[in-house]
């Protein structure tokens, strides 16, 4: 069967040469409208120059995701190799650990595809056009990768509205096997249970787990930690503060984190369920100090039109962190949002230290764990910061 083939305009052929993974619509110069979104197609320019191989989306503004420079056959054997070579950097990585990312989409080149590994369970995001049409070929890779002793069931977490742009619907369930029982997993010393199919995203956060451990060594006396979900940030700062508050908006993530404490033997951990903007205002006008404080919001932009929106409330509640904290005290903060960069996030904490009229030493600053992978040439993949930060 012959491969379709897509056109690139100049400003195409630019970013392609450039090594840049993602192709946009308006950067072709010409598709076949028969196509339906999901093909792998030959990339060429507008001479007929052959230039490599990409998946194809109809539907999203991202029209071309690359996968090889060459006219190597994208076939089973194709797919296989990548998914050993992703798993492989892992295994060197975390040896003898069973909870970590396995594939990190274009990072890992296998773009649109996550999966995460928690002991006898892979949890999947299929998240565009090109895997989900081969999420069969996927599922059956992935058992056969880590065999029948390995891996009792693989469940499937495409439900991130992202996967919209595609023209797909979101879905949850189960791709193979029987369904997940709540998974326990170790981040250092501290023992966390996930549920795979109603947690968020695929179960758990594990890019911040390096972090989560390195907090553990902040915690004192105060501690508050905001945006808790079930406790990563929170039981890592138990261990050594005297008292920890852990505020999260979610009902069920706050069993959840109640039970994780009890899990630990963490009775210094006060779990408060409410809105962290509102929590951080009111302990301002109560007049509360604490000595470390922990904020790991979720993302607050979910495109380039609503960045200044989320530098703002960023700034908000670091600017109420530094004026809640002791002088000396640690304030570690994180952000998910891709469409916020280092240097914008960096010129936002410079803000909030001006007008709080603190100022902020950077102790650390750091992203996203080994098995979270950032691909040179798509800063997107750099998605995660998180600054520790003394302020005087």
């Amino acid at each position: 069967m012959t491969t379709p083939t897509v056109k690139l305009g100049k400003k195409g052929v630019d970013r392609w040469k450039a090594s840049h993974p993602w192709i946009y619509a308006s950067d072709l110069e010409a598709a076949p409208k028969e196509l339906e979104g999901g093909e792998v197609v030959r990339v060429e320019d507008g001479r007929g120059w052959f230039l490599g191989q990409a998946l194809y989306s109809k539907a999203s503004q991202i029209s071309l995701r690359w996968l090889a420079w060459d006219d190597t056959p994208v076939d089973r054997a194709f797919f296989k190799a990548r998914l050993e070579r992703a798993d492989e950097l892992r295994r060197s990585a975390y040896p003898g650990q069973t909870a970590y990312r396995v594939v990190h989409g274009e990072a890992d080149l296998l773009p649109g595809l996550v999966v995460d590994r928690f002991g006898d369970w892979l949890s999947v995001q299929l998240l565009v056009k090109g895997t989900e049409a081969r999420k069969e070929l996927f599922a059956d890779l992935l058992m056969e990768h880590f065999g029948p002793q390995g891996i009792k069931g693989i469940v499937n977490r495409s439900d991130a509205n992202v996967r919209k742009l595609e023209g797909l619907e979101p879905e949850k369930g189960m791709l193979r096997g029987e369904a997940p029982k709540p998974f326990t997993y170790k981040e250092g010393d501290v023992e966390l249970e996930v549920d795979l199919l109603t947690g968020q995203k695929t179960g758990a956060f594990l890019d911040q787990r390096e972090n989560h451990v390195l907090a553990g060594r902040y915690g004192k006396g105060e501690s508050l930690d905001c945006f808790s979900y079930v406790g990563g940030f929170a039981l890592q700062l138990a261990k050594k503060a005297e008292r920890v508050t852990a505020v999260e908006i979610s009902g069920a993530a706050c069993e959840q984190l109640a039970a994780n404490a009890k899990r630990n033997g963490l009775s210094n951990v006060k779990v408060v369920e409410a809105n962290a903007f509102d929590f951080l205002r009111d302990a301002l006008d109560e007049g509360k100090k604490y000595d470390t404080v922990v904020l790991d919001p979720p993302s607050f932009a979910k495109n380039k039109a609503a960045r200044e929106a989320a530098v703002r409330g960023y700034k908000e509640i670091n600017l109420r962190a530094m004026q809640l904290l002791k002088p000396g005290g640690t304030l570690i903060t994180a952000s998910c949002t891709h469409h916020v960069d280092e240097a914008r996030f960096e010129e936002m904490l410079d803000a909030a230290a001006s007008d709080s009229k603190r100022r902020v030493q950077i102790l650390e600053k750091r992203g996203a764990g080994q098995d979270h992978p950032v691909l040179l040439s798509l800063r997107e993949t750099r998605y995660l910061k998180c600054y520790v930060l003394r302020v005087l």
